[in-house]
């Protein structure tokens, strides 16, 4: 896999402004809301463990599946010097083929990983790793690009740049959108410079997304035995609008599928 191969080093710097505290809150409100016993996560798709490792200090015992070794061993590196190895774990795996010989009270996969599941079969398989890792009425909580602000909104070339005392990164990010195949083909142009070892570096990578609509969430659901309980905007809770660009959805595991 070449997404996040050398984007993984400058990955949690790119987004040190993002509140990944209140998103942690949000994730263990909504998962305790609809089961306030949740105590057993697996996250799909857990990066460089940072919503992990702040589900950890909520009391939540998560173990994350990355298919990018590199994230992985990031997230292995900053757990171990965070303390919460006893509460979070990870893993290099293919959140599509991913199995474990144990069930969850939930399972989550945040920042839009099921969009990474860019073909129906992938969709399917990711799907199925959820309900084969729940139990009757476990949860399984994750967010999409939402197809209608996709459509409505259309993505636009953005350049971000950030700095730390050590390092400067500056990202384009060029999109492709792809109506007939419900994609956008994303390509990062990066330009890192390390102050303190002199090295700049440049490079690309090319990630491709799909949007999802309701419509094709929920037949997703009823075909590896959820029910979708709830959708929201990630984070703030507001209904799903054609200015919503990330669409939190709740499924139930039934206990026999539809």
């Amino acid at each position: 896999m070449s997404n996040f191969r050398q984007y993984s080093a400058y990955y949690d710097l790119l987004y040190a402004k993002k509140d990944y505290g209140a998103e942690a809150d949000y994730v263990a409100r909504v998962l305790r809301g609809a089961n306030s016993t949740v105590r057993t996560v697996l996250e799909l798709g857990s990066g460089t463990g940072r919503h992990g490792r702040l589900l950890a200090n909520l009391a939540l015992e998560v173990h994350g599946v990355e298919r990018s070794a590199e994230m992985a061993m990031h997230a292995a590196r900053r757990t171990a010097r965070s303390g919460n190895e006893g509460l979070f774990s990870c893993e290099v795996g293919d959140l599509r083929a991913f199995r474990a010989d144990r069930h969850f009270d939930a399972v989550i996969s945040l920042f839009h990983v099921i969009s990474y599941q860019t073909t129906d079969d992938d969709l399917r398989a990711a799907f199925q790793t959820a309900a084969a890792h729940l139990g009757t009425d476990g949860l399984f909580l994750f967010d999409v690009w939402h197809g209608p602000a996709v459509l409505a909104q259309r993505p636009e070339p953005r350049t971000k740049e950030v700095t730390d005392a050590r390092r400067r990164v500056r990202r384009s990010a060029t999109p492709i959108l792809d109506a007939e195949s419900g994609t956008v083909r994303v390509a990062y142009e990066m330009d890192c410079e390390d102050f303190e070892a002199g090295d700049r570096v440049r490079f690309g990578e090319e990630h491709l997304m799909r949007y999802l609509f309701p419509t094709e969430i929920d037949r997703l659901a009823r075909e590896a035995g959820f029910d979708i309980v709830h959708s929201e905007e990630f984070l703030t809770g507001a209904a799903p609008s054609a200015a919503t660009w990330g669409v939190a959805y709740l499924a139930r595991k039934l206990d026999q599928p539809r």
